[in-house]
Order: structure tokens, then C-alpha cells, then sequence
């Protein structure tokens, strides 16, 4: 029974990457329990913008963008982070989410939804996350249908 363990996976499963993202959730977990009920909100917006900011110039352009959609599209979404990258959510739980494909090592940043969007389709199949490399204004035009069908 030899099997090897792939050295970027570590002896946990996870690639580090993985694993720091998991930290991040940890770390912004023990922030909102600490952090005084008044000024949450602003205070979880301004830590997501700060990640946009430090993100490279192509994912932070997507980020930005996608961020002026939900914010626009869906105010009653707070923004904050989810495992380190902006997210979107409506009393506490995430509707929607941006990863950065730099932060994940991938060739692609992903926009995401969650179980909590109200996305489904009475075929029974509907795509949950998008690949994106940038955001055409057809590209916008459809994030922005789905971000309002998500908060229905």
C-alpha cells in the first residue's frame, strides 16, 4: 500500500494555499466576534476593499467591477471577506463571491454563488461559478442579471 504524498499537498490534504485561506477564514472569524457591533459593516467593507486594492492589476479590475455590480445591483448584500477574498451576504450568510486566480494560483479568478442564491432553474442544472479573466460589458451585463436573480 505505498502511496506518495504530493509534496504541494502536504501531509493534510490541503496545498498551502488552501491551508492560508482557511487561516484567513479563522482570523476574520475571531475579527467580526471582536469587532463592536456599530461600525461592522463599514468596517467589513473597508477591509474588502483594502483586499481588492492589494490584489494585481487584472484581478483587481475584475474584483472592482464586480464589487460596483453587487453593490449597486444588490445593496442590501454587505460586503466582507470569505476565506481572505471579497464576499457578499445577506444577514451574515454569503450570496456571492470573487477569488482571486492570483491568490489561488489558477489561470483564471473565479465569481462564485452560493447554496443561498436564488439562482436555480426548473431544468434542474444551473452553473454556481464563473471562470473570468476580465469583464466585457456583455460579461457585466450577465453578472448583473445574476446577481439580482441570486437576491431574488
Amino acid at each position: 500500500m505505498g502511496g506518495s504524498v504530493d509534496p504541494a499537498q502536504g501531509t493534510g490534504g490541503f496545498s498551502s494555499e488552501e491551508r492560508a485561506a482557511l487561516h484567513q477564514r479563522a482570523a476574520e472569524l475571531k475579527a467580526e466576534a471582536e469587532r463592536p457591533r456599530g461600525g461592522k459593516a463599514a468596517a467589513q467593507e473597508l477591509e474588502v476593499l483594502a483586499k481588492i486594492a492589494e490584489m494585481p492589476p487584472a484581478d483587481r479590475a475584475v474584483a472592482e467591477r464586480f464589487h460596483a455590480v453587487v453593490t449597486t445591483h444588490a445593496p442590501d448584500l454587505a460586503p466582507k471577506l470569505w476565506y481572505g477574498q471579497p464576499a457578499y451576504a445577506r444577514r451574515g450568510t454569503v450570496v456571492c463571491f470573487f477569488r482571486s486566480g492570483d491568490a489561488d494560483k489558477e489561470r483564471y479568478s473565479t465569481v462564485g454563488f452560493t447554496t443561498a442564491a436564488a439562482l436555480d432553474d426548473e431544468s434542474g442544472l444551473w452553473p454556481t461559478s464563473y471562470a473570468v479573466t476580465e469583464l466585457s460589458e456583455a460579461a457585466v451585463a450577465e453578472l448583473t442579471e445574476l446577481v439580482r436573480r441570486a437576491v431574488g
